[in-house]
């Protein structure tokens, strides 16, 4: 059991530690690195993303935890708990420690030409990486059966209540220029509720 909280620890950390832009930008990541080894299947990490997001705190710190739990199961609930803290600290670590190290090095870190330019180079990369997470939550909630790893593009089970529901979120985000993430998080709620009682 340490070995295995030892090496999601050092999963997560790697994670943490070549994650920018955000948590939607560590998803590939994830994939990779759990998926890939048999830790979680794909079905449960889009679980985990939908919970992470409806959920308080940020993406990635929340997927760290529910991810640490789950790959624990069977172990008993110490070992969830222990986990979920493996995978929480291993995540957020390298974030404290870049930042005390920018802390202490000062302003003329950042205004490095090298840094600087390293930082325009990563700019594509984590646009390209949110891009591909969007659509791949986008056809996986539409067509359930298509799974792009396996390279299966199976268009039967059609999901049109997914359909419905990001087409009306999407409308409401363009006519309503003000609507606030936490709206759209509700009105995507009331809306799962709804369409998925009615039809």
């Amino acid at each position: 059991m340490i070995i295995e909280l030892l090496q999601l620890f050092w999963i997560f950390f790697k994670i943490g530690l070549f994650t920018f832009g955000g948590g939607y930008a560590m998803i590939p990541l994830i994939q990779y690195e759990l998926v890939g080894r048999g830790y979680i299947t794909m079905e449960l990490l889009y679980d985990f993303i939908g919970i992470s997001e409806s959920t308080p705190g940020p993406i990635a710190i929340n997927m760290a935890t529910f991810i640490g739990n789950d790959a624990m199961r069977e172990y008993g609930f110490i070992a969830r708990i222990l986990g979920s803290m493996a995978t929480t600290i291993g995540v957020a670590l390298p974030s404290f420690i870049i930042i005390l190290l920018i802390a202490s090095l000062g302003s003329k870190f950042l205004q490095s030409k090298f840094v600087s330019e390293a930082f325009r180079g990563l700019k594509p990369a984590v646009i390209g990486l949110i891009f591909s997470v969007s659509i791949g939550l986008t056809v996986r909630a539409i067509f359930p059966n298509i799974k792009f790893d396996e390279l299966i593009f199976d268009l039967t089970g059609f999901n049109y209540k997914s359909l419905i529901i990001l087409t009306i979120v999407i409308l409401a985000g363009i006519f309503y220029k003000k609507l606030s993430p936490i709206k759209i998080i509700l009105l995507s709620s009331i809306l799962g509720m709804i369409v998925y009682s009615i039809f």
